[in-house]
């Protein structure tokens, strides 16, 4: 390590070591409860988040990520000991070890083969709908041990429909010493929604989890101590740990090895494994202060490698947790020594309160799993979800009930497969994924004139081909500009409109600035930014013309600005357009966007209109400008030299006129007319200078008006600000 970064990293020793007890004190009975939901030893737990936070923070390609046991994998691991123990839930764990450890190898392969970019081929609403029922699955269960019955056992849809049945006979307990278990849960839950609540900045500095643990181990040790009067709590509802550590972990057992169930097992927890992960990291880099990005691969390498040895040592299975992770963002993490001393603090717990943590009752750690479960399937979810589209949420109900009535396999499949039916059906078109899914479809170049990355996205996008456009866009630097066009793709995706938006923010953050242009006529089923987008016939369009995109609701802003009047309707037929000789040889499609002045004297717009015929036909959408002049003019056509201009100069009877008297201005622009003299008056010296000095537009006019035009594209908003200025600037001139 380089000395300066070595004193910055005892600098920040101190943040690193206080983020760490506090991302501890969650880590606990979040820890103990996990390993208990998914029916296995307590201890399983504490393991895999010691083992995890210790090797990852020497390993892991992430500098803020806390690792340990994940929620996701709670049902999977449970699905396991079940299918496996065929009864007996502790052989069971044996055997969902050995599964655990060989998930360990599968994640260190993806990791070792650079398969991090799998995770782009899920769609978003599926993985929504996935999270849901893990978050159904956990309450089910949980809920019962939060009332007292730990007993109670079943598929997640029979524990869900005997809930009521256990608050009923909870309810009917009252008076009686069996009752205060469930109290215990009941009280601890709502402590863990009122929380947010309490507005004392002291209190929250202990996390709610670990309120839950103090409040009951305290009231424990009061009711022993002074009131005498020992907590009537069975044995087994309370937290049970190894007198012997080290010499009583359990050894996996890999007898099952050539089963089917072993290795449904192992694709169910690599599965789950990966996708929480995998996101777990990407939504941890949006938090980081200093805007780096993690090496994915390499922190799936480090997750692999700590799975085997949580595996052998008896714990569950490591993956990197957003909860935790953001809890260390916000008490001030700096770097990955904060997951090594959260580790560190887990490991002194254990050691030196372990007859405290077994004065835990379970019904208390089951109240934080119900919460926890309740946060990942809240019906605001499906809400949100449905606000966005119908089919988004039909693909997340289809998803949800799959993995509720099935397996979680099944039910992620069911979403991909569902996902793409839906948008076979919205675009009536199976032949443009099945043609275009393998070809290149995004082109991304850095514009020579203003330094802009500019990335077209041709066909489709969707979690398809997602990870195509992934790539590009990671390969700029945050800090720069970018314009993402539209133009020319048939059909966005949900999950690409929501990970544009990640873009976006991303962007915005760092300094850089990040638009969307050309989706201004497509359908969108709703108003929601994240819809999908559809494009359409021009007659089509029209119902749709009130759901402005960003980039249109900018043109209102600056319409409003500029005291003009904005109209997104499309226009079929525009007219004025047909004395350019621009369009003499180009077909105009329709007009759109349209922003005009008061007085008529200037209108701004987006055009369509196509080159070419038959197969050389191709459709362009840019952005004009046209102002009136305040006297005659000459007509002419400039536009930049280069070897296309004159292929793209439609044939016309102008004459390619050169300046003797300014050799500069003759050989950087086209200019045509069909009078020399009368050119020649009115590109005097100011006017000559003005064209050098200022970007290179088309420019055309027809001696009443003149067109300015754009990039060979949609332009972006600031874009058109500097063409308005440059009009401005040209009308003052032409003024004087």
């Amino acid at each position: 390590m380089p000395k300066s970064q070595n004193n910055l990293f005892l600098v920040e020793l101190p943040k690193n070591i206080f983020s760490g007890f506090v991302v501890s004190l969650i880590a606990l009975p979040l820890g103990l409860g996990l390993a208990i939901a998914s029916d296995a030893p307590p201890i399983a737990g504490i393991i895999a988040a010691i083992v995890g936070g210790a090797m990852c923070a020497l390993l892991g390609g992430s500098q803020l990520t806390i690792t340990g046991p994940g929620n996701g994998l709670v049902i999977v691991v449970l699905a396991a000991i079940v299918a496996l123990g065929e009864g007996n839930s502790y052989q069971g764990y044996l055997y969902a070890l050995a599964a655990i450890i060989v998930s360990g190898i599968l994640l260190f392969l993806f990791g070792l083969l650079r398969l991090g970019a799998l995770s782009e081929f899920f769609p978003a609403t599926a993985l929504q709908g996935m999270l849901a029922a893990i978050g159904l699955g956990i309450l089910a269960k949980q809920f019962h041990v939060m009332l007292g019955y730990a007993g109670v056992k079943g598929s997640t849809v029979d524990l869900l429909l005997s809930i009521p049945e256990s608050i009923q006979q909870w309810i009917g307990l009252w008076g009686s010493e069996a009752l205060l278990a469930g109290a215990i849960g009941v009280g601890s839950l709502a402590f863990l929604f009122l929380y947010a609540r309490i507005r004392n900045p002291w209190f929250h500095l202990v996390p709610a989890p670990m309120w839950v643990v103090v409040v009951t181990v305290g009231a424990s040790y009061y009711a022993e101590f002074i009131a005498k009067s020992p907590l009537q709590i069975p044995p087994e509802l309370l937290i049970q740990l190894p007198a012997d550590l080290l010499g009583e972990l359990p050894r996996p057992n890999f007898g099952k090895w050539n089963q089917s169930a072993f290795w449904g097992a192992v694709v169910s927890i690599t599965l789950v494994a990966s996708i929480e992960a995998l996101l777990s990291i990407r939504a941890v880099d949006k938090l980081d202060p200093k805007k780096r990005r993690s090496n994915i691969n390499k922190d799936l390498r480090a997750l692999g490698l700590s799975t085997i040895v949580s595996g052998f040592l008896g714990g569950l299975n490591v993956v990197t947790v957003i909860a935790r992770s953001s809890v260390n963002v916000n008490n001030g993490g700096t770097n990955r020594s904060a997951n090594f001393f959260h580790a560190f603090f887990l490991v002194l717990f254990i050691l030196l309160l372990s007859p405290q943590i077994q004065r835990i009752p379970m019904p208390a750690l089951a109240a934080i799993l119900v919460y926890t479960g309740y946060k990942l399937a809240t019906p605001e979810n499906l809400l949100r979800i449905y606000r966005i589209g119908k089919e988004q949420a039909f693909i997340f109900l289809l998803t949800l009930l799959g993995t509720l009535f099935t397996n979680l396999i099944t039910g992620i499949l069911l979403g991909i497969v569902g996902t793409f039916l839906v948008h076979l059906i919205l675009n009536r078109d199976f032949a443009l994924f099945s043609r275009n899914w393998l070809k290149p479809n995004v082109l991304m170049f850095q514009e020579e004139d203003s330094g802009n990355y500019y990335v077209s996205v041709k066909n489709f996008c969707s979690f398809l081909n997602f990870f195509k456009l992934k790539a590009k866009l990671d390969e700029i630097p945050t800090n720069a500009q970018v314009v993402l066009d539209f133009s020319l793709c048939d059909f966005v995706d949900h999950t690409v409109m929501e990970g544009i938006h990640n873009y976006q923010d991303a962007f915005e953050r760092q300094g850089g600035h990040f638009e969307v242009i050309g989706l201004d006529v497509h359908e969108a089923p709703t108003n929601h930014p994240f819809a999908v987008r559809k494009a359409l016939p021009i007659g089509n369009v029209l119902p749709f013309s009130d759901r402005l995109t960003r980039r249109q609701s900018q043109l209102q802003k600056f319409a409003d600005t500029l005291e003009w009047e904005y109209n997104s309707a499309v226009i079929e037929n525009p007219i004025g357009l047909d004395s350019y000789y621009m369009f003499n040889s180009r077909t105009i499609n329709y007009q759109f966007n349209t922003l005009e002045s008061p007085d008529g004297k200037s209108k701004l717009f987006d055009l369509s209109f196509s080159e070419g015929a038959f197969i050389a036909k191709e459709d362009i959408r840019a952005t004009f400008l046209r102002i009136k002049t305040p006297m005659t003019i000459p007509a002419f056509t400039l536009q930049r030299e280069d070897l296309l201009s004159s292929v793209l100069q439609p044939i016309s009877d102008l004459e390619h006129i050169n300046f003797d008297a300014y050799p500069d201005f003759s050989k950087n622009f086209v200019l045509r007319g069909a009078s020399r003299s009368a050119l020649e008056s009115f590109f005097d010296p100011q006017m000559v200078l003005f064209f050098e000095s200022h970007p290179i537009y088309y420019v055309e006019s027809d001696g009443k008006s003149i067109l300015i035009k754009g990039k060979r594209r949609l332009s972006s908003l600031e874009e058109i600000k500097r063409m308005w200025g440059f009009a401005e600037e040209l009308e003052r001139l032409l003024e004087n």
